[in-house]
């Protein structure tokens, strides 16, 4: 088996969660290796939407944007924003809605708007473009980020995206009706709701991973399942699909760059 990084491991293992039927929002940067390496391997006609209005897309290499061109040329159909989300996202005709954060709490809330005071941010964020919709309106949600301290944390600045509120069940109190996230893929390990708190678990560490190295990556005490499984490494097939879609990515994102 060939060596492997952390952020590999992350993006297979969130790849592994897609189904060949899925009909999946995806976003920006992580989750879209992930649901991209899905289709090159185990899901190949899983359909892939982005917030553009792109429906059935099958990029060559990864987009730089949600209106990167790479995703209308290759899309099935491209609809108006207002159709994809009115008719498609909160039509419910999502089941996977694929997020990326900057800041997540045990309940999976994401904040991807501000660090620090709203009105005085230490840091200003991307900001949410389609995600608050995304998390309320898709089925499931799917959250993948790389561990640390500054974006696990005990309370995240700013609810850009409504996971779990305060857990429990809460968004049934609010007359939510779809799951919410129901995974989370870090480069350290696999984390699921606790079906009655919502509290997100670990349920599984990458390979070499240790449960203090979670810990220490958290900003939140870590709770772990009573069986703890160790995720397969990727194998050939995977490390080589996604090592080759980035290749491709990187050569034709420089390419942009020198002609410009």
């Amino acid at each position: 088996m060939s060596a492997f990084t952390p952020n590999e491991m992350m993006t297979i293992a969130a790849s592994r969660a897609l189904k060949n039927d899925d009909v999946c929002f995806v976003g920006i940067g992580a989750p879209s290796a992930a649901c991209n390496v899905a289709r090159l391997t185990h899901a190949p006609d899983i359909t892939l939407i982005y917030e553009s209005g792109t429906i059935g897309t099958a990029p060559d290499v990864l987009p730089l944007s949600i209106g990167d061109g790479e995703l209308c040329e290759t899309a099935t159909t491209t609809v108006s924003v207002p159709e994809m989300f009115r008719y498609w996202l909160q039509g419910g005709r999502i089941s996977i809605g694929f997020l990326g954060a900057a800041q997540i709490d045990k309940f999976g809330n994401i904040n991807t708007t501000v660090i620090g005071d709203y009105h005085h941010p230490k840091t200003r964020l991307p900001g949410g473009g389609g995600a608050p919709e995304i998390a309320t309106s898709s089925q499931q949600v799917y959250i993948t980020m790389a561990q640390s301290r500054r974006g696990m944390v005990e309370t995240i600045a700013f609810y850009t995206s409504f996971g779990h509120g305060e857990g429990g069940d809460h968004r049934q109190r609010l007359g939510i009706d779809t799951q919410g996230p129901t995974l989370l893929i870090t480069d350290l390990a696999i984390w699921k709701p606790d079906p009655v708190t919502k509290e997100f678990t670990v349920v599984s560490l990458h390979p070499g991973v240790t449960r203090e190295q979670v810990q220490d990556t958290c900003g939140w005490p870590v709770k772990f399942a009573d069986d703890v499984a160790v995720t397969p490494p990727p194998t050939e097939l995977e490390l080589r699909t996604l090592r080759d879609l980035k290749a491709r990515t990187d050569a034709a994102h420089k390419g942009q760059a020198t002609t410009a």
